[in-house]
């Protein structure tokens, strides 16, 4: 399941906290989620959640593994002639919200070891050399620990390229839309500087 709910009362609650005794604690565990939401769900959803009484603090502790919410504004366009606005994915590794007895969320994530990859000199479709941060796999094996920078084995280097052309790409579009936004500007306005 996406989504896992547990409530505990009681005396055996007294692991978790000591309010939890008396007002429960609640562990929720969201797990492989994908969602697309739209932006005015978010700005519609402060009335349901607003009350005239101030309620009870319960402490929980919620974890998302692996989720993923992209964000659509369907605000109404400004002008007629835009693209529109470029949807916002919100991808999530591991997270951890934690709500304790006085009532404050705490929000921490999962650590990872983290490496500094330094790809080859001038890789194939490339000009010049990438300093990367990823992730560090468990298997990675450090190349030239005595001078200090951690290595990258070798294959891995396609699959870095690759996603170097991707976000060379990407790139490539982000311009070409800037261009042609600059160009509807100018339409309009012909003396628009940037």
């Amino acid at each position: 399941p996406e989504v896992c709910l547990r409530l505990e009362v009681g005396p055996n609650a007294a692991v978790h906290s000591p309010l939890a005794v008396q007002n429960g604690f609640l562990h929720m565990l969201v797990h492989s989620y994908t969602a697309e939401l739209f932006m005015s769900f978010l700005t519609n959803l402060g009335p349901f959640l607003e009350d005239e009484i101030i309620p009870e603090v319960i402490p929980m502790e919620i974890e998302v593994v692996d989720a993923k919410i992209t964000l659509k504004d369907d605000s109404p366009r400004v002008y007629p002639t835009s693209p529109g606005p470029v949807p916002i994915t919100l991808a999530v590794d591991h997270v951890i919200v934690k709500r304790r007895d006085d009532g404050v969320f705490y929000l921490t994530g999962q650590k990872h070891q983290e490496t500094w990859f330094i790809l080859p000199r001038h890789p194939p479709g490339c000009d010049g050399g990438i300093l990367q941060e990823q992730k560090a796999p468990v298997e990675c094996v450090l190349a030239a620990p005595a001078a200090g920078t951690r290595g990258l084995q070798l294959k891995e280097v396609p699959e870095l390229q690759r996603e170097l052309h991707t976000m060379k790409i990407a790139l490539a579009e982000a311009n070409m839309d800037k261009a042609r936004l600059l160009q509807e500007i100018r339409k309009y306005n012909p003396l628009f500087q940037l």
